[in-house]
């Protein structure tokens, strides 16, 4: 039983951390995008 919890300590751990990372991430690479876009537009219609 002990093993278990080690092996949930040593893994679980970091896949919570990755998976909190990348869902706030997420959200900041979709604002991120969606400024590229935009600024794509603007640069276009300077031309």
């Amino acid at each position: 039983m002990e093993e278990i919890y080690s092996h949930v300590a040593n893994l679980g751990f970091p896949i919570a951390v990755s998976v909190y990372l990348l869902v706030r991430i997420e959200g900041k690479l979709e604002n991120l995008s969606s400024s590229i876009h935009e600024l794509s537009k603007v640069i276009a219609s300077l031309k």
